[in-house]
């Protein structure tokens, strides 16, 4: 499996997308993420293919996967090249890297502009103009799996535990949002994911959006092994079915 996906521009989803020069070459499914989603039958190859062009996910010489943050005006904000083992599990000993930080390392200027700011991966699908609810969980890659699964959703990422400011709400806003934590053995995450909704709804550009819920499926149904071993959404939906 893998094939280059790189037009200038395409229709998708009944919306024309122009894809800019920085990223169109890099468009792709050559990536060991998206084989191995497809080899540990997460998806299917039709499947992973849609998307992989929905998200605009890029591939590196070394076949890492490139997530890209593109905002709902579908202005590029940086990318984050991973890398995967065949089972779909994270390579842990090659650490993510951002694509800002690879350009800054291979231009001669130190003092270029290679500062960036970054997003929710997911952002632009808001750009659709589409009026479903969206639904939040922490790794790109599980939002990749369940756009396909859950397509009456929109299904963004945080990137890590940490990333969920409440600045990136602001996109947001006037949009029904469903917060899905991972999971672990004293519910740390899903406490950070509940109070990160508090603050977000207690600021003024949240006034008259819909209430953020914050999904408690995996707190409360996760067995303790499970949670030992800090399960997502994807892992359960998976191991449950």
């Amino acid at each position: 499996m893998g094939r280059e996906l790189g037009l200038k521009i395409e229709l998708f989803e009944g919306h024309i997308v122009a894809f800019p020069t920085m990223w169109r070459k890099a468009l792709s499914t050559e990536s060991q993420f998206c084989k191995a989603v497809v080899a540990c039958h997460y998806l299917s190859e039709r499947q992973m293919l849609r998307a992989a062009r929905r998200y605009r996910l890029g591939a590196t010489r070394q076949q890492g996967v490139i997530f890209w943050q593109i905002d709902n005006h579908d202005a590029i904000h940086d990318g984050k090249v991973m890398y995967y083992l065949p089972d779909c599990h994270r390579d842990k000993g090659r650490h993510p890297t951002w694509v800002s930080t690879l350009l800054a390392r291979r231009d001669p200027f130190p003092n270029a502009p290679h500062e960036t700011s970054h997003c929710l991966f997911g952002l632009h699908l808001l750009s659709y103009g589409t009026t479903r609810t969206v639904a939040i969980v922490e790794a790109e890659k599980s939002a990749v799996i369940l756009s396909e699964l859950y397509p009456q959703s929109i299904w963004l990422a945080t990137g890590g535990l940490g990333n969920i400011q409440a600045d990136k709400f602001r996109p947001l806003r006037g949009h029904k949002v469903i917060l899905f934590p991972d999971t672990d053995p004293e519910g740390t995450t899903y406490r950070r994911w509940y109070e990160a909704a508090q603050l977000v709804m207690q600021q003024p550009f949240w006034e008259d959006s819909p209430p953020i819920r914050v999904s408690p499926l995996l707190e409360q149904h996760a067995t303790e092994e499970q949670k030992s071993r800090k399960i997502d959404l994807v892992d359960y939906l998976f191991e449950s079915g």
